[in-house]
């Protein structure tokens, strides 16, 4: 039995006057004792737990930067009114407000008490136990008790990098329909017949419509729309780099949310692999609008794992997933003991068989740190970020000799300058 506040009063109350020389001490106990009393009915009197009702849904989801209502609905199903508090308790990194409520339910209502969150990081958070503390009718005594209601909330990646999304689909659009319509004779999927005109590449005659038909004629082809492309996360140590207020992790994840949904626009099967020395992600190769969802719920739950990435692993789990050609992007970092010793001995397995894109978050730190001249302190971090800036140009340019192609761009830019580099793939036929 909890005794609340009102009670203690009382007893405090009771003591001073006693102090006073009133009443008696036999007066003294018979208070003493009617207060018990008091306390007892009071309690008995008390809704019971099995009395209260508790309900919510077991998911929700959110974007992470925004805040949302956890309703929880409480319902009395017993006789008698529910007086009390209830604690709705959140892990701290969920950032819960408002999780203290007042109950005075009567008996068959039922109400919904909404807990706002507003979490400070990706992935999921479990709600802790519900608490409740009820008293009785005169709120001098009550009793306590914990009840688990499962809950979750998921917090997205925030995708900042959508703003950009309408812009490169509408140009990729013009590009699908500039290739369709001047490129006739390109590409590798087949689209019509048409008739022999001289110039024409006598490869392209289809001998066989041609003999049932009055004239000479030649297949038209058009770039292939239905091309894989799987991306690749590293998720081992480096990815937990800083790289401003994120990590550079947070960074590739941004990147591969804006290419992943730019080409599943482009009618492209998108896939996705987060891995160090295991699968931290998986997402088979989809296609469609619903590619951005699964990609997002995907990536919510990923963070960096600090061992070093087993390059070798990733790269046997790239090749039972993409059995057909396809364009392989991978998010890594360009340190230069890192691509040495585990990247460039694997990727001529990947380059042979794939088009392969190295995609590296360069700190912004660097550059700036190079181009400051200003003191004596200034000069040698400058030929510092001069000497990291100059090794992770050898290491693009022996990735670019081995038919890898490399972009490395600060933070911020990585999403943009990696959907121009899809268009320009695009554009070419180069997929």
């Amino acid at each position: 039995m909890i005794v609340t506040g009102r009670l203690v009063a009382v007893a405090i109350a009771a003591a001073v006057l006693v102090t006073a020389g009133w009443p008696s001490w036999f007066g003294v106990l018979a208070m003493s004792a009617l207060l018990c009393a008091l306390g007892a009915i009071d309690r008995a009197l008390t809704a019971d737990s099995a009395d209260v009702d508790l309900e919510r849904a077991e998911l929700s989801v959110l974007r992470l930067g925004t805040a949302t209502e956890i309703e929880l609905t409480v319902t009395n199903t017993g006789a008698r009114t529910l007086r009390g508090r209830l604690w709705d308790d959140w892990p701290d990194s969920a950032g819960a407000t408002d999780g203290e409520h007042r109950l005075a339910l009567p008996p068959g209502h039922r109400v919904r008490l909404r807990t706002t969150l507003a979490p400070t990081r990706r992935g999921d958070r479990a709600a802790g136990p519900v608490t409740l503390r009820l008293w009785g009718p005169l709120g001098l005594a009550g009793h306590q008790f914990r009840r688990r209601v499962p809950a979750r909330v998921r917090a997205l990646p925030p995708f900042r990098s959508e703003r950009l999304l309408a812009g490169k689909v509408k140009r990729l659009q013009h590009l699908e329909g500039r290739n369709l319509a001047d490129l006739r004779g390109q590409g590798t999927e087949f689209d019509s017949f048409r008739e022999y005109v001289p110039g024409d590449d006598v490869r392209t005659i289809d001998w066989r419509a041609t003999a049932r038909a009055t004239d000479v004629l030649v297949r038209t082809w058009r770039p292939e729309r239905n091309r894989q492309l799987l991306m690749l996360m590293d998720t081992g140590r480096v990815s937990a780099g800083r790289i401003g207020a994120g990590t550079r992790l947070d960074n590739a994840i941004e990147a591969a949310l804006l290419l992943g949904s730019l080409a599943a626009a482009g009618g492209d099967s998108v896939g996705l692999l987060a891995y160090d020395r295991e699968v931290r992600a998986e997402l088979r190769s989809g296609t469609g609008r619903g590619v951005q969802a699964k990609l997002m719920h995907a990536l919510a739950g990923v963070v960096p794992a600090l061992v070093d990435t087993d390059a070798e692993g990733l790269v046997r789990a790239t090749i039972r997933r993409a059995r057909r050609r396809s364009l392989i992007v991978w998010f890594t970092s360009l340190d230069g003991a890192a691509v040495t010793e585990n990247l460039l001995p694997v990727l001529p397995v990947l380059a042979e068989r794939h088009r392969v894109l190295i995609v590296s978050v360069t700190d912004p730190e660097i550059a700036a740190a190079a181009a400051d001249r200003d003191g004596r302190a200034a000069l040698y971090r400058a030929a510092a970020a001069e000497s990291r800036i100059a090794e992770q140009a050898v290491l693009q340019e022996s990735l670019r000799r081995m038919g890898v192609a490399v972009i490395a761009a600060a933070g911020p830019d990585v999403p943009g300058a990696l959907a121009d580099e899809y268009l320009e793939l695009k554009q070419s036929a180069a997929l």
